[in-house]
């Protein structure tokens, strides 16, 4: 597409496989991320990283990539009572969600993405949201996102067109995509750069990347890596 697009960009293997995937469809690409009192907050390092060496594998990403905004959101941190904002255990909550939901993230991340595209002219927004493979978090499913962009287009009197590459593909296909995008070299940069553990530990390092093994995240990511390993990049996506 000739237009630009903004990507919604945490420095964790969906979101940078999203960012491939909106380099190779649209004309310009920005990036934008949130820092909001997150225990993984290692992954913000990441992320600057990941787009100061994207553009390495693939001249055309390196002349699409363009400006990154951080912005900080205090009010998660201030709310708490989550697993990703505080030292608590990751378990199961009485409302049958685990304990590292964060109440309103996506939805407030969308809003805000939204505005800052609205004063860059940016009409197309990208995020890593999942409905097939993901941990029950409710602003990730496919309802919320056509619900979002209807308020955030009534609300701001615009055209917004809410992209979720991800939506309905399992974490094998999640990797897969990204083969697809970039070839193994790319498969072994989101395996070396990107940050998904819920614990930010970047000291063990899996078959598949950084992370503690034990979590939710990373028990997801390792799952997925074995089924794509298993299938060869010939049979997958």
């Amino acid at each position: 597409m000739n237009e630009s697009a903004l990507v919604i960009f945490s420095g964790g293997q969906d979101s940078t496989t999203c960012l491939a995937w909106a380099l190779d469809r649209f004309n310009e690409v920005m990036t934008i991320g949130f820092s909001y009192g997150q225990r993984h907050h290692v992954e913000m390092d990441c992320r600057k990283e990941i787009l100061q060496s994207i553009g390495k594998l693939n001249s055309k990403w390196a002349s699409k990539l363009k400006h990154d905004e951080v912005l900080n959101i205090g009010l998660f941190n201030e709310i708490g009572g989550t697993a990703l904002t505080e030292d608590v255990e990751i378990t199961m909550d009485k409302n049958g969600l685990p304990t590292t939901f964060v109440p309103g993230r996506n939805l407030i991340f969308l809003t805000a993405a939204a505005a800052y595209a609205y004063r860059q002219g940016i009409r197309h927004i990208i995020l890593g949201v999942c409905e097939t493979d993901f941990s029950g978090y409710p602003d990730c499913r496919d309802d919320t996102m056509k619900a979002m962009q209807i308020a955030l287009n009534l609300g701001m009197e615009s055209r917004f067109a809410i992209h979720t590459p991800l939506m309905w593909i399992d974490k094998a296909d999640t990797w897969g995509l990204a083969h697809k995008l970039g070839g193994t070299p790319f498969v072994d940069f989101i395996r070396e750069h990107t940050h998904t553990c819920y614990l930010g530990d970047r000291t063990n390092r899996q078959p598949w990347g950084y992370g503690c093994g034990k979590c939710p995240a990373c028990e997801l990511r390792a799952k997925g890596w074995e089924i794509f390993s298993e299938k060869g990049t010939s049979n997958v996506f």
